[in-house]
């Protein structure tokens, strides 16, 4: 590892704080005015973005809708998008074939809906018993994550960009009572990604339906059980009212990542600062998003534990050391007939032990 001097970094920051404390009261250099006025034009987009989320969902589609209006903002309305929720352009898992075909620009929604088309997607989604959310962050960006979704999504002609996380997840509403992992044989539960096949493993039936089907499916029993999101979503979507019983922890989700892909072509033919204008205004989401997961969960925890209705129940220790076991089978099966998910995990795996190790020591006693 390279030395580093400390009074050579101490100098270097100061110089560093000391430019940035200048272009921020004098502007840009007169070079950087130059290359900015190179880089703008005049041209006018309007794009449209399809997602996965019924119209103005809550914190999902909302923040599509800022995004765009972000983007609008930034651009001084030199990039409009034009924000379609599942169903208003096409239906919500058509998103990725929409966007790769062009049929729009951009979509918002979660990598593992693809696993059909791509393997590896999932990994960019959510991995059970894996990281959250602030570590598969930096996964994506000082890890190869990021490059690797990139790698995977050039066949599709898209690129993706993180663009908001749920944080880590509840496990789900039941009808039934779970003591023990015989009580998953012929379940039918509305669970995608990697986490699905797990209980489909155990015995269960995955089901994969968007959003705006949940309450109607679980309530006409067309599947017994669903997981979503935590209280917040939960609360609002009624489950409360429908399900007896909310089981914790969500180990099939623990930093469920979203997305942002963008029709390759489109991008590249955009001038260089709305580009980066669309970096911003993802990484924007992606912040912004968690943190108002992270506040309105807490406050619907509350809510519905007051209430005194549902009682909010841990999954048996058996059951889950079940499901990390099957997980572990699942992840092994698809890693060894698919290269790219392969190599996805690899590099996720590693980064988790890492930064696992450092959490130990850094966060866990403040827990």
């Amino acid at each position: 590892m390279k030395k580093i001097n400390r009074k050579n970094f101490i100098k270097t920051a100061a110089i560093s704080t000391a430019a940035v404390s200048a272009g921020i009261f004098t502007g840009c250099s007169t070079e950087q005015n130059n290359n900015s006025a190179a880089v703008i034009s005049n041209k006018h987009y309007e794009w449209k973005m399809v997602t996965t989320w019924p119209p103005h969902f809550p914190i999902l589609g909302e923040y599509a809708d800022k995004f765009a209006e972000w983007i609008d903002a930034m651009s001084q309305g030199r990039l409009k998008i034009h924000v379609y929720g599942g169903n208003e352009l096409v239906p919500p898992l058509e998103t990725l074939d929409a966007v790769s075909s062009g049929v729009a620009e951009m979509g918002h929604g979660a990598a593992y809906y693809w696993a059909g088309k791509a393997p590896a997607a999932q990994f960019f989604g959510s991995v059970p018993f894996g990281m959250n959310a602030v570590q598969v962050n930096a996964w994506f960006e000082f890890g190869g994550g990021l490059d690797l979704w990139k790698e995977l999504y050039n066949d599709f002609n898209l690129i993706p960009f993180p663009c908001g996380n749920t944080g880590g997840q509840m496990g789900g509403w039941f009808n039934k009572k779970i003591n023990s992992i015989q009580d998953i044989k012929g379940l039918k539960m509305r669970i995608p990604g990697l986490g699905g096949k797990v209980i489909t493993k155990a015995g269960g039936s995955a089901v994969l339906a968007p959003a705006g089907e949940l309450y109607t499916d679980l309530e006409r029993g067309v599947i017994d059980a669903l997981e979503w999101i935590g209280p917040y979503h939960d609360y609002l979507m009624g489950f409360n009212k429908i399900a007896k019983y909310y089981y914790y922890p969500g180990w099939h989700e623990p930093g469920s990542s979203l997305e942002l892909i963008i029709n390759k072509n489109a991008f590249e033919e955009l001038p260089s600062d709305l580009k980066e204008i669309i970096r911003v205004a993802a990484g924007k989401v992606n912040i912004s998003m968690l943190a108002d997961f992270e506040s309105k969960n807490t406050e619907y925890y509350y809510k519905i534990l007051n209430e005194g209705k549902i009682k909010y129940l841990p999954f048996p220790k058996d059951v889950l050391s079940t499901f990390k076991k099957l997980n572990k089978e699942v992840v092994d099966n698809i890693t060894s007939n698919d290269a790219m998910s392969k190599k996805v995990y690899a590099s996720y795996k590693k980064f988790q032990k890492n930064i696992s190790n450092w959490y130990e020591i850094a966060e866990r006693n403040y827990i």
